[in-house]
């Protein structure tokens, strides 16, 4: 505004050039004031922001004493640098003034106040989204641990009642398993409260606990692993594959009085991990659910939404549980 009444007035007869500086000066120098002041109050008037209605009514209560105010001051600084001067600053009737400046004051403020409550929403809006994705992720968080303290004492009632059904029959057995049970308990309890591992911790627990079924079921059953080398370092939830081995063992080679094969492996599949368990027998109805699997899809729900899956089905004369999640390299 400055430089547009500067070459508005620009080699007009009569117009010194210093006047346009005092004309518009002043005007900016007390609409600065007013804004400033907006700015120092505005913390008071964010409730109503999701009303703006309301918000701009409480702002424009105050455009007469805002208006009237302006012209006063504006035109008294005026008046007085003219006199320092030793000028006299001419000017239209106060009330013509009055009314002049009161409408383009009132276009100025209704623009800014459009503009700062449009600033203001936006960092509401984002204070907001971000304070909602806070509180997101501590649910998440706190699901996380409920899921996983409710599968780590199953899990270990199992392993329990595994041994247990040994003591009675053959002590010598009942005691490496426990050992074993010790070396697997460490190895969980290293993980901490991670809620992720690398593929090749994950791997080393489901060995030490197959170790133990395969005690149990001496000559019932054989497994193989077959795990692509590149894969090792892939992140993956702590104790998700646990309930999958633990589900071939009991529903597979546990209902079988024939030998049963086990296969676990695991590759990578472009952005993704594919780990697949497959194991002899059929698919049941109680197969499908149970604490364990619904443990393990919903843990992949609450980390990877509707990027990861978890099936179960019948293959021929097997039952193969295929895992696709994100890849992602572990990093401590």
């Amino acid at each position: 505004m400055l430089l547009v009444a500067i070459e508005d007035h620009r080699g007009h007869e009569g117009v010194r050039w210093w006047e346009p500086f005092v004309w518009e000066g002043s005007s900016c120098l007390v609409a600065t004031f007013w804004l400033l002041l907006q700015r120092r109050t505005s913390a008071r008037w964010k409730p109503y922001l999701d009303q703006p209605l309301r918000w701009f009514a409480v702002h424009l209560a105050w455009l007469p004493v805002i208006a009237i105010s302006f012209v006063v001051v504006v035109y008294a600084i005026r008046h007085g640098l003219y006199a320092m001067t030793r000028e006299t600053y001419e000017h239209p009737g106060w009330g013509y003034l009055f009314f002049y400046e009161g409408i383009k004051l009132s276009l100025f403020a209704g623009l800014w106040l459009g503009i700062i409550f449009g600033l203001e929403s936006f960092a509401s809006w984002r204070h907001e989204r971000e304070r909602l994705l806070a509180v997101q992720k501590n649910l998440a968080e706190f699901q996380l641990a409920q899921l996983r303290a409710q599968l780590q004492p199953h899990f270990l009632f199992n392993a329990l009642n595994t041994i247990s059904s040994l003591m009675q029959v053959d002590v010598e057995r009942a005691d490496r398993l426990l050992t074993r049970l010790a070396d697997l308990l460490r190895v969980s309890l290293q993980t901490g409260a991670r809620q992720t591992t690398s593929l090749k911790d994950e791997i080393e627990l489901l060995r030490l606990y197959s170790s133990i079924m395969e005690e149990r079921f001496t000559g019932r059953v054989s497994l193989s692993w077959k795990i692509e080398g590149d894969v090792l370092q892939a992140s993956i939830p702590v104790m998700l594959l646990q309930p999958l081995l633990e589900n071939a063992f009991r529903h597979g080679v546990e209902c079988s009085v024939a030998p049963v094969a086990v296969e676990i492996s695991a590759r990578r599949a472009g952005d993704f991990l594919e780990v697949t368990l497959r194991n002899d027998g059929r698919l049941g109805d109680e197969t499908r659910g149970g604490i364990g699997l619904g443990n393990c899809r919903e843990r992949l729900a609450v980390l990877y939404g509707r990027d990861a899956s978890l099936t179960l089905a019948a293959e021929g004369d097997q039952v193969v549980a295929r895992l696709s999640l994100p890849w992602q390299r572990y990093a401590p």
